[in-house]
């Protein structure tokens, strides 16, 4: 379409904000590790790109899956991320992907990767950033409203949209579920993408691609882009 050919002009090889966390999580990985993700998917895509990589893959989701359609080596369980039903101290490197903005009681979830991460461990979570327009309209608009329009904009499932709550999409909700919990905030950044909200329109697409170049020309602007990469560790002596 015309939109995809603006895209790959505009962006090029840009890098995905998926792209960077899963090199933020392999950067992080081992060999002896047991690597855990929250909100996997039915059939776990994201943990399949680590298969080799770690001793253990671990997932969870909210959603039905068949363990046949898995590979041997994913133990997938249906679990919240508040009660993921692991061991205490049990994961070295646990990460999720576009998960933090639904969850509706972030306190708990933090609580409980201080339970299962090993000291010195590990949560990495890319999630939006909640001062970017595309959070801001989704506030402003009721949850039961959105999986119909993300189906109309990204042509995504029905029901695999779920209702936001932004708990943990600002570096001060960030800190401060940190600090609450035991847990130190290693690094965040905001990171920028192509507006994917817009490509059913290539000149709403220009529009807000503009808008995109404008907010990475300084870090002033960060917390206006599209995503929040951020890692949380659990300190070695607690």
């Amino acid at each position: 379409t015309l939109t995809d050919r603006l895209r790959d002009r505009i962006y090029g090889d840009d890098p995905h904000p998926y792209d960077t966390l899963e090199r933020e999580v392999r950067r992080r990985l081992s060999p002896q590790h047991t690597l855990f993700e929250i909100g996997c998917g039915r059939t776990a895509p994201l943990l399949r790109h680590f298969l080799g990589d770690a001793e253990r893959l671990w997932g969870i989701d909210l959603v039905d899956f068949r363990a046949e359609d898995l590979p041997k080596e994913i133990e997938i369980h249906q679990a919240d991320a508040a009660k993921t039903g692991l061991e205490d101290s049990s994961v070295d490197l646990a990460y999720s992907r576009a998960v933090m903005e639904h969850v509706e009681d972030a306190d708990a979830v933090f609580q409980e990767m201080y339970r299962v991460l090993r000291p010195g461990g590990s949560y990495v979570f890319l999630t939006p950033s909640l001062w970017d327009y595309a959070s801001l309209i989704s506030m402003a608009i009721p949850n039961r409203f959105h999986p119909h329009i993300v189906r109309l904009t990204e042509g995504r499932a029905e029901e695999d949209v779920f209702p936001a709550h932004y708990q943990c999409n600002t570096r001060g909700q960030t800190q401060r579920l940190c600090d609450s919990h035991g847990l130190e905030l290693e690094s965040l950044r905001f990171l920028s993408q192509y507006p994917c909200y817009f490509q059913f329109n290539p000149v709403l697409f220009l529009a807000a691609s503009a808008y995109e170049k404008l907010i990475c020309t300084s870090e002033l602007f960060g917390p206006l882009r599209g995503w929040m990469l951020a890692v949380v560790t659990k300190p070695k002596t607690s």
